[in-house]
């Protein structure tokens, strides 16, 4: 399997020689995903799955069981233990890497979906302040120019992690406070806007 998988130079490879030794490592190095053997000695794939189940840290890597066993029943028990995929041995070598790829690809992309998630959170609590500083100071072009920014980045960012209503609103905020900028907005328009951007990102 390591030999399979070294000749894909972008894939970074350890192994392991026992269950015991998968969660030491996954504990320390956090890999994007896990090939396990489903028969090891002391210690079996599907405890090891358990294993870093149970743990908070390890409780997301995605795991991907090897095993001989082509009964369909076996190969459905083994995914409803919450196994990302499972490889059926004797496997080509040289397709092995190009298996691996197709399950980091939607691992990868989950992890950016929900950094980004804990990103709009971080903007809503900032949005918030700049909308009380608006009340304190309705005519402060300081928060204007910070709104500007952050709908701008806010709006493209949304639209790319498919956060539509997100992405409408906050364009819809840096469309207001362009307008104003340029002498010809409605008063009150950035603060309905902002209020209405607050409340979008509330309900993600």
């Amino acid at each position: 399997m390591d030999l399979s998988l070294s000749l894909d130079p972008a894939l970074m490879v350890r192994s392991c020689a026992s269950g015991d030794e998968v969660f030491e490592i996954a504990l320390d190095w956090k890999p994007d995903l896990i090939l396990c053997d489903v028969m090891m000695p002391a210690m079996d794939g599907p405890a090891v799955l358990a294993r870093l189940r149970d743990s908070p840290s390890t409780s997301n890597i995605p795991l991907v069981f090897m095993t001989a066993g082509t009964r369909p029943r076996e190969l459905e028990r083994l995914k409803l233990l919450g196994a990302a995929a499972v490889v059926v041995k004797p496997f080509d070598p040289t397709k092995l890497a190009d298996t691996v790829r197709r399950h980091l690809r939607p691992t990868r992309l989950a992890a950016a979906n929900e950094s980004f998630i804990h990103r709009l959170h971080r903007d809503a609590v900032q949005l918030a302040r700049w909308r009380e500083d608006l009340r304190d100071k309705p005519n402060s072009s300081i928060v204007r120019e910070d709104l500007l920014s952050c709908s701008h980045k806010l709006a493209g960012a949304a639209g790319i992690f498919g956060f539509q209503a997100v992405s409408r609103g906050a364009s819809t905020l840096e469309e207001s406070i362009l307008a104003q900028r340029a002498g010809f907005g409605t008063p009150g328009k950035i603060e309905i806007e902002l209020d209405a951007l607050l409340e979008c990102l509330e309900r993600q």
